[in-house]
């Protein structure tokens, strides 16, 4: 009775007449939804944990206003229809100035960064000037953007410009000089133009790297907001403004408030180009490979 034989399974001679037997590629288990959310969830478990414990046995019942107990900040922030409404009606302000600025951020990086693909040259006189910006202290700088262009809506989209452009530089030029080397040989081999090189292979192959530096820069652009709404009070207040007045009023609820929910702002921004990135680039990459 003859036997029959798996071709997968199949024993294959080496060069010294061994068998071998060749095995299938193992293939990576999914990870159930559980894995993604319940680390998280036990991580604020910690901190709620560790919040209440600072508000009620680190601090007495006078300095409890330097951090209120979670259970005050639910209660007069976000369940008081007057303060929930004014701080939804900040935030929307600040989410304006900084989606507005992290879109001029990007068009301006990948422009920079594509310019420096180009040549070595234009590299070398454009990139230390993409550094002195990213190193430059804005604090510094806001009074001045304040007198150049006022004290509005421009003035703090011109700082979240500042504050988020680097990372869109630098993940572009990175996303671009990593191209393969061999299919770029190919591409010139093949007499390609400059721009069949950029938008056929360098653009295609620098998307993840360019949507890291777009994630970096969405939180970035928060925070540009913010420090904007600080020193440009003039228009309609952002929600940077609206911690200020809590500060100092010395209303630490509304505070925390105001601050966890530009917090969680941010955070939304931030998944929201990552999941941009895993439609966009998830087909041919591993975005999200851990």
């Amino acid at each position: 009775m003859s036997a029959t034989i798996n071709p997968e399974k199949a024993p294959t001679a080496t060069a010294s007449g061994l068998p071998i037997r060749r095995t299938m590629p193992a293939v990576r288990a999914r990870r159930p939804q559980t894995a993604t959310w319940v680390p998280p969830m036990l991580v604020s478990l910690v901190l709620l944990g560790l919040w209440y414990a600072v508000s009620y046995l680190v601090l007495d019942e006078k300095r409890r206003f330097l951090m209120p107990p979670p259970d005050q900040v639910v209660t007069k922030g976000f369940l008081d229809p007057d303060v929930l409404g004014e701080i939804l009606a900040s935030l929307g302000q600040t989410a304006a100035v900084a989606l507005a600025g992290l879109a001029a951020a990007i068009v301006i990086g990948m422009a920079w960064g594509i310019a420096m693909s180009q040549a070595r040259w234009i590299e070398r006189s454009l990139f230390p000037y993409a550094v002195i910006l990213q190193c430059i202290p804005i604090l510094a700088l806001v009074p001045l953007i304040g007198f150049w262009f006022g004290f509005d809506f421009f003035s703090r989209t011109v700082v979240c410009v500042m504050i988020a452009l680097f990372p869109v530089v630098s993940n572009t030029l990175f996303g671009l000089q990593s191209a393969d080397r061999s299919q770029l040989e190919l591409f010139r081999l093949q007499n390609a133009s400059r721009w069949t090189v950029l938008a056929k292979l360098q653009l295609p192959a620098a998307l993840p790297a360019v949507f890291a530096g777009m994630r970096i820069s969405a939180g970035l652009a928060v925070v540009g907001a913010i420090v904007g709404d600080f020193f440009f009070r003039r228009g309609a207040p952002g929600i940077g403004s609206l911690i200020s007045n809590y500060q100092s009023r010395v209303e630490s609820a509304e505070l925390f408030a105001a601050i966890i929910t530009a917090s969680l702002f941010g955070v939304v921004i931030f998944w929201l180009f990552g999941s941009i990135a895993k439609l966009v680039v998830g087909a041919w990459y591993d975005v999200d490979a851990r």
